[in-house]
């Protein structure tokens, strides 16, 4: 990746805040931070992140509720709960709301990293593959327009 990933932590607990965002500024990323829910969100419409680390429990809503505000506002953003409340309905909710990965607190920050490292590679990728899909359309289009301008050169 030739550009460091943006990424943004929501979690309400300082030390997490402080230890996700030591070790990702580490490994050379940028990134940002709230403790809120609705500070996540206006900070998401402000600003891109390739990926988000949302608690499960925030103060003004659930970790869930958030998923689904935010695929309004950044549908491609890789979206990952993080929580200290495992259970197995945390996680279907989770997932079923658009959540991309689920990781239990405490995180092992070698854990972590790669998981963020897999998923932002996945989001390259599918980048590259519509950029890709485009370029072939355009060319397409471009040799459609030749074509029929050729057959018609009387017409604008």
């Amino acid at each position: 990746m030739t550009e460091s990933a943006r990424i943004l932590i929501i979690d309400d607990d300082p030390n997490v805040l402080g230890t996700f965002s030591t070790a990702l500024r580490g490994e050379g990323y940028e990134v940002d931070i709230a403790a809120d829910g609705r500070s996540a969100i206006e900070k998401s419409k402000a600003n891109f992140y390739n990926l988000a680390l949302i608690d499960i429990r925030l103060p003004d809503m659930e970790g869930t509720r958030l998923l689904t505000e935010m695929r309004e506002t950044t549908p491609k953003m890789v979206k990952i709960i993080v929580t200290g409340y495992p259970s197995l309905q945390n996680a279907i909710e989770s997932l079923n709301k658009g959540a991309d990965g689920y990781i239990i607190k405490p995180a092992q920050t070698e854990e972590l990293i790669k998981m963020l490292r897999e998923h932002l590679r996945e989001q390259q990728e599918e980048k590259r593959y519509s950029e890709q899909k485009i370029k072939e359309y355009v060319d397409t289009r471009i040799m459609q327009l030749e074509t029929q301008k050729q057959s018609n050169p009387n017409q604008p």
